[in-house]
């Protein structure tokens, strides 16, 4: 008796290693978000010329902010949904934050400062999406509006990788909504059993979950990797 319950403690020591060395099935398409998944946002980037305009044009409380808050300040906009799911043009967004923020720079003033939040640096090389196209389906997955689309079309390389860009602004609809994650799988023309989604943000990797998806919470490129050699894709 005392044996055969020595030999069970080992065994249940063991499931966690078990549980660590779990295989998935492969995917035939992997889906990326792209702020703080593949570009790393900089607000401080961003709001520099903006606090320094804030300054000039006599703000009292603005300038006080820093970057990061004066970032969700904007992001917690009664406009922001519209702006973010195109229902609002570059032109009325400019106009918008201008009156709200109490600032004057011109348009491509203003396009230039929220472009800077996109660092060129990025998180992940594009020697994976090489590696990964290989071997299956690849769409980009963001919630992002017509000014930060242009720029990453324009700017960053790593989108000739990814045939399919499902942005936003574009398709009306942002994540959580399933019908964002359905028009991924529909222009990749892959069900949600055959597909793997990957975010940085809990609810919008549950929500995948919820539609169907594979999906993996992203920390980091090393976790990445593990959970991509899971998959048999590395």
């Amino acid at each position: 008796m005392a044996d055969q319950h020595t030999n069970k403690l080992k065994t249940d020591k063991k499931s966690p290693s078990h549980a660590d060395e779990h295989t998935y099935p492969t995917p035939k398409a992997v889906i990326f978000d792209i702020g703080r998944v593949i570009v790393r946002l900089d607000p401080k980037r961003a709001f520099a010329p903006l606090a320094a305009e804030m300054q000039t044009t006599g703000a009292k409380s603005p300038q006080r902010l820093s970057a990061e808050e004066a970032w969700e300040i904007i992001r917690a906009d009664a406009s922001w949904l519209d702006w973010q799911e195109g229902r609002l043009s570059p032109a009325k967004w400019h106009e918008h934050l201008m009156r709200r923020l109490k600032l004057s720079l011109s348009f491509e003033e203003f396009c230039d400062a929220w472009n800077r939040v996109l660092d060129p640096d990025l998180i992940l090389g594009e020697s994976l999406f090489v590696e990964l196209g290989e071997r299956c389906r690849l769409a980009l997955l963001s919630n992002t509006d017509p000014i930060h689309a242009e720029c990453l079309e324009q700017r960053f390389t790593f989108v000739r990788h990814f045939p399919v860009r499902i942005y936003s602004w574009r398709v009306g609809v942002s994540k959580p909504s399933p019908a964002i994650y359905h028009a991924a799988l529909e222009s990749l023309g892959v069900s949600a059993s055959e597909a793997m989604y990957i975010d940085d943000i809990r609810e919008f990797v549950d929500a995948a979950r919820q539609a169907g998806l594979d999906a993996i919470h992203f920390r980091t490129r090393d976790l990445l990797e593990v959970e991509l050699s899971r998959r048999q894709l590395r």
